[in-house]
């Protein structure tokens, strides 16, 4: 385990919600566990986020509360202010930490005297990567799975994001219902949680945050009934808890490649299985047949419904605690701070990296459902 006490360690924090968030809110949460574990191991950790973020170290912020908790905030506006009172304050410490997307990197591309690490948390459009091409060479990169790599970026590690399993309650009983956590997005599949639900005969329990209204108007509100199929809106604290290890299994049949997937590890904490897409990183996390199953279709997933009861519900937990708690992420980002601080900066794209770049990134095979236009303009001299 790499010793990094007393080194001074600044971590930029998403601002829509609070770090920790109430509820959802899954990069706050993250950069909010890195900062504490940090902090735990003896590093001088100061944490950009909201000023109602509840973190026993420095806390900075421009912000009183999440972009989302109050709509009159101007959130072009106050992420600007976030981030640049990041860089304004870079010469205090060792090292940065981004978790930020790729805003952040538009500043990184004039130098600073620290150096820089960004946690790629998700491409969420294709132009996106213009950004993190264009500062390649300023900051290092991790990715949160294997799966989540572009072919034209270099990366420090691989870097699983990791959970308080102390803070989700194991259950040795399975429970009888079909559990979907997240948000309404084609992309993360609740049409197909309850078409599984529906197929298999099984209750869907929904708990999740409004986001596409048309596709919850059209797809999803209309199978809602209170019975076989509940919606229970947004699950905080010990509701959530209750509801992951009370479930037979957590559904995250996705659409779109999941960069990682924090509720499935919630849910298995709680030694609940998992009904996976087998696309994207669900196959790192999900041990298939041991902590759940990895699904190519709806078919498959229905299928694979009365099984569910046969898992070993303590494998789910063990799984956890082997691989996805804050203590082993906390350890594979120290490694990645000792190796950023010996480089100071990344190193040059390779002739491979440089090639990749050049092809147009909306003709790779990926599963996206809701791809922008393609511009007219090459995306090699986008960037």
């Amino acid at each position: 385990m790499t010793d990094l006490r007393g080194l001074r360690l600044g971590v930029l924090a998403p601002i829509t919600w609070p770090a920790p968030p109430s509820g959802y809110g899954p990069w706050e949460q993250i950069a909010f566990n890195i900062a504490d574990g940090m902090r735990q191991r003896g590093l001088d950790v100061t944490l950009f986020a909201t000023r109602n973020s509840q973190f026993a170290g420095k806390l900075k912020s421009v912000v009183p509360v999440g972009l989302a908790e109050d709509p009159a905030l101007n959130g072009e506006v106050f992420s600007a202010l976030h981030i640049a009172k990041f860089f304004e304050a870079a010469s205090d410490f060792d090292l940065l930490h981004n978790n930020f997307d790729w805003k952040p990197l538009t500043y990184a591309l004039s130098s600073t005297a620290s150096p820089l690490l960004t946690t790629i948390h998700g491409f969420s459009t294709p132009q996106i990567l213009a950004a993190y091409y264009a500062a390649a060479e300023r900051s290092f990169y991790c990715s949160i799975s294997n799966a989540d790599r572009d072919p034209g970026l270099n990366y420090l590690a691989t870097t699983y994001n990791g959970i308080n399993a102390n803070e989700f309650t194991f259950r040795e009983s399975a429970g009888d219902y079909l559990l979907f956590l997240g948000r309404f997005h084609v992309e993360k599949g609740p049409h197909l949680a309850i078409e599984i639900a529906k197929r298999s005969g099984a209750r869907l329990k929904i708990a999740a945050i409004h986001q596409d209204e048309e596709y919850f108007k059209t797809q999803i509100e209309p199978h809602i009934d209170g019975d076989r199929v509940q919606f229970l809106g947004p699950v905080h604290g010990k509701a959530r808890d209750d509801l992951l290890g009370g479930a037979l299994a957590l559904v995250a049949m996705t659409t779109r490649p999941e960069r990682f997937g924090l509720t499935i590890v919630e849910a298995m904490a709680c030694g609940t299985p998992v009904l996976g897409a087998d696309m994207g990183s669900i196959p790192e996390i999900i041990v298939d047949g041991i902590t759940g199953f990895l699904c190519k279709s709806v078919e498959e997933a229905v299928a694979r419904v009365p099984e569910l009861r046969h898992l070993d519900r303590r494998a789910c937990r063990r799984r956890v605690e082997e691989q996805f708690t804050v203590e082993h992420m906390v350890d594979r980002y120290a490694d990645a701070y000792a190796k950023a601080l010996v480089q100071h900066s990344p190193p040059a794209p390779t002739a491979e990296q440089l090639e990749a770049r050049a092809h147009d990134w909306w003709d790779r095979p990926m599963a996206f459902t809701d791809i922008p236009p393609k511009p007219k303009t090459p995306f090699k001299d986008l960037i």
